[in-house]
């Protein structure tokens, strides 16, 4: 299915102000928001949950009920869509993401692959927020790969630089995973790689062969080249609220669907289609009657 595209829409990011940006918190938001990725093209949605207190919903949550009201809303309004569930969590106690995994067996879970400075200043130099360290080890690369194992989840390799990327090699040699590696190459991050096009032919060389991968591009307009040469090359592409708030003639996006209908249309002008459910499944090896 060389002619096929699987999109993904990322409807929220992790602490993304609702005051601030128009993001999606709640579970109906956030079935409407996939509602409307799916209608643009998009068949997997990739899911950060929100804490539903009032005042509250910038903050994230592991909460088991919330979580659950988050993915029957989707299913409900989209019962077709691939969920693709965050796991990412700062520090050693990842009992939550655990949890759902165990709980709510998603078709695929994001896997960070490795650990990143989590940085970005502004204009003079000063720090944007304090530094970060977005700790991702070996060992607890290898506790969420156990519990996906277990659950049936097909993991999605997130990587935000290139010695990450050559990381999922080592791990599918030490026997941490089966089957073919599912990798985001995540671009545009201050203090990873950067959402440039003509990196991907050597990020590509450096994969497994046989490996699925995608790009998350993070940026402004910059990103929808770093899209385009994604498709060029065979490869899967990501947008939604988490990635980005602007459509590439520069003007901020309203929600997740016109976002996915920009990226659906670089798609078809590269002459490629965008992935159906089923064919989605098919090209991810997502076994069918699984879930």
């Amino acid at each position: 299915m060389v002619d096929k595209v699987v999109i993904t829409c990322a409807l929220t990011g992790v602490l993304t102000d609702p005051a601030t940006h128009s993001v999606p918190v709640t579970p109906e938001q956030m079935a409407d928001q996939a509602r409307d990725a799916f209608d643009a093209g998009a068949t997997v949605v990739h899911c950060h949950f929100r804490n539903q207190n009032p005042g509250m919903g910038h903050l994230p949550t592991w909460d088991i009920d919330t979580v659950g009201a988050v993915l029957e809303a989707i299913k409900a309004k989209v019962p077709e869509i691939i969920i693709n569930m965050s796991t990412g969590v700062v520090g050693p106690d990842i009992s939550g993401p655990l949890a759902c995994l165990e709980r709510f067996k998603p078709e695929m879970a994001a896997c960070n692959a490795g650990s990143l400075n989590y940085l970005k200043a502004r204009k003079g130099g000063a720090w944007a927020w304090p530094p970060l360290l977005f700790d991702n080890p070996v060992e607890k690369v290898k506790d969420f790969l156990d519990a996906m194992n277990a659950n049936g989840v097909i993991p999605e390799f997130e990587c935000f630089d290139t010695g990450i990327v050559r990381s999922v090699a080592l791990y599918k040699e030490n026997g941490m995973f089966e089957g073919p590696p599912h990798i985001s190459l995540v671009m545009g991050v201050a203090s990873g790689m950067p959402a440039r096009p003509e990196w991907l032919p050597l990020l590509i060389e450096e994969m497994v062969p046989g490996t699925h991968y995608q790009v998350i591009a993070i940026g402004r307009t910059e990103v929808w080249d770093l899209h385009r040469r994604c498709v060029e090359l065979g490869g899967n592409v990501r947008t939604g609220l988490e990635d980005t708030f602007y459509l590439p003639d520069g003007k901020k996006a309203s929600g997740n669907g016109p976002l996915v209908e920009a990226l659906a249309r670089i798609v078809r002008e590269v002459g490629r289609e965008a992935a159906s459910p089923a064919e989605a499944r098919e090209i991810l090896d997502i076994r069918k009657g699984l879930r």
